[in-house]
């Protein structure tokens, strides 16, 4: 028989953001022996994403100037300021060619590629055309999307856009053709105040 291809699958890390509530761009905050970004940029590199493309926008410069991106494809989003669909749709033209798309955020440092990996095996195993983690019945990043999705994504505007897709349904389990993947470990937080901030870094402390 034939070896079976796994599809190629790239996860698109959205860094773009402007980071009002903190009110400073939280892609540069010092985290371990990095950024916030950088760390979480790395974890998706370890992962056994075929590709990972990392979308900057807000700060852009100062963004880059404090990352290694290892394998990652850096693309910046000029639009970053019209909401985080702008960021994915940057994400998904980067990400050209590919079968699926992993959509990861920058600001969860504790989402490790042991997750993303076995996010990744499920969807490889069932082929949906969309996929939501459920973290313990907590529904949360990442989402992966088959090719077939790329238009519905690509129709999306504004921020939370994708969530739209998740939240299809009244009692929140979302469209029919979104598979939930279910994993039994805590949902990872992610970082939007300094409150949060100062609890992930007393996190990695303790």
């Amino acid at each position: 028989m034939p070896a079976v291809t796994r599809p190629r699958v790239a996860g698109i890390v959205l860094g773009a953001g402007s980071s009002r509530r903190l009110g400073r761009p939280k892609q540069t905050l010092p985290y371990r022996d990095t950024t916030l970004l950088g760390w979480t940029l790395r974890q998706a590199c370890a992962s056994s994403l075929a590709r990972v493309v990392l979308v900057v926008g807000g700060a852009a410069d100062e963004v880059v100037a404090g990352l290694e991106p290892g394998r990652a494809e850096v693309v910046r989003n000029e639009a970053y300021g019209t909401g985080c669909a702008s960021s994915l749709q940057a994400g998904l033209d980067a990400a050209e060619g590919c079968d699926a798309v992993m959509i990861l955020l920058a600001d969860m440092p504790d989402l490790g590629p042991s997750v993303i990996d076995a996010v990744l095996d499920d969807w490889d195993r069932h082929r949906p055309w969309g996929a939501v983690t459920s973290y313990r019945g907590s529904p949360g990043h990442p989402f992966v999307f088959a090719a077939a999705a790329f238009p519905t994504l690509r129709a999306l505007h504004g921020d939370k856009a994708v969530w739209k897709l998740v939240e299809g349904r009244p009692d929140g389990t979302g469209p029919d053709h979104l598979r939930r993947v279910p994993l039994d470990v805590a949902l990872p937080p992610d970082v939007d105040t300094w409150a949060d901030y100062e609890r992930a870094l007393a996190g990695r402390e303790g």
